[in-house]
């Protein structure tokens, strides 16, 4: 038992974060946060239609969770609402973008050291 209100006591102390809010302020304006940038995945679609910029391949509602939101800078957090830096992909493609950047790491490291 006694370890049980040492938790509590814990818990207590740690209800108000330096900002001087409680937790579940902080908690709030996180899950509003991550509301906020999550749309842009639906302002990309809206902006760049239902289709892969990459091999050309046309979606519609029934197919849709395949395209997903690539960031051209490779920045997740950069989301300008214009969409400027978003391009629609499907998930082959999407993998393929990503996987070329590791593939070139690695020939350029076999042509180092061999």
């Amino acid at each position: 038992m006694a370890g049980q209100y040492r938790g509590r006591n814990k818990l207590r102390r740690l209800q108000k974060v330096e900002s001087g809010k409680s937790v579940e302020e902080v908690v709030q304006e996180l899950r509003k946060t991550k509301t906020d940038s999550c749309n842009y995945r639906e302002q990309s679609l809206k902006i760049h239609g239902l289709i892969c910029a990459k091999c050309a391949r046309e979606f519609d509602d029934t197919n849709r969770h395949l395209l997903t939101v690539h960031h051209k800078d490779g920045n997740h957090h950069h989301n300008p609402s214009n969409g400027t830096n978003w391009e629609n992909l499907c998930v082959y493609c999407h993998d393929d973008e990503h996987s070329r950047g590791t593939l070139g790491d690695y020939l350029n490291k076999s042509k180092l050291i061999g």
